[in-house]
């Protein structure tokens, strides 16, 4: 059986892990060079680091601080943020990324999935959504949530696997940083429509949350989380006993 992944979320804005809620009013929390080596140590499986101001504010993804990242922890770190090109995909690679996430960039030239599944293959292409609930639609936003691209969710996320993502990292701007639990009805919809892995990500507020998901949504990889793990409200060894306790199974 196929364990389930815990992965924390480190979102950077100018050199420093932020969290915010609905994607708006980020603060600060910590640096992300001792938070990734924090994680790597205390039992995540991955780790996931979005540049998140790089689309819109329309340059390359930070380098250095990935740099220092990447040669701190030994787990799989997918990078995100400003990836717009196959170019952007090497740059990052070579930082030390085990994969590459794409979103704004993917939205405004599709074909650079397809291209990047081909160069790298498809385990190395993460396709990111961020979606919201517009008029009772599941609808794709760029840059970061900020603009509304009128995209069907559900027909992009397909797209994008046909076209060689080989994960798809759900992010559901409704939810993010409630802490009510996972947006279980969004990622049904996604999980019935691809065979990918798919990332649930998007609010998280307590272990039983990621219990619900994985009880709930079988076809559910991973849970993806950022504030809860940050300041400490839970800490992933405690949450993959819970995990395991309730016959989910996870890599102790």
């Amino acid at each position: 059986m196929v364990t389930k992944r815990i992965i924390p979320c480190l979102d950077v804005r100018d050199g420093r892990v932020v969290k915010g809620t609905n994607f708006l009013d980020l603060h600060d929390v910590s640096s992300p060079v001792s938070l990734a080596k924090y994680y790597s140590d205390n039992g995540a499986d991955e780790l996931v680091f979005y540049d998140i101001t790089a689309s819109a504010e329309g340059r390359a993804l930070f380098t250095d601080i990935l740099r220092e990242v990447a040669s701190t922890i030994f787990i799989p770190l997918t990078v995100g943020g400003g990836i717009n090109t196959v170019d952007d995909f090497d740059r990052v690679l070579k930082c030390g990324a085990d994969k590459v996430s794409v979103n704004s960039g993917a939205i405004k030239n599709p074909a650079l999935i397809g291209e990047a599944a081909k160069k790298y293959g498809d385990q190395c292409v993460v396709l990111s959504v961020d979606v919201k609930r517009v008029d009772g639609k599941f609808t794709v936003f760029a840059k970061g949530g900020r603009e509304n691209t009128d995209i069907d969710a559900l027909e992009w996320i397909r797209r994008g696997a046909d076209a060689g993502a080989g994960e798809i990292v759900l992010n559901s701007i409704d939810t993010d940083g409630v802490k009510g639990g996972f947006d279980l009805e969004m990622l049904d919809a996604v999980c019935n429509i691809v065979s990918v892995p798919v990332i649930a990500s998007g609010g998280a507020g307590c272990a039983e949350n990621f219990t619900t998901l994985f009880n709930t949504l079988p076809k559910v990889d991973a849970g993806l989380a950022a504030s809860i793990f940050h300041f400490g409200e839970v800490k992933i060894p405690d949450l993959k006993k819970q995990l395991h306790k309730n016959g989910i199974p996870v890599r102790i």
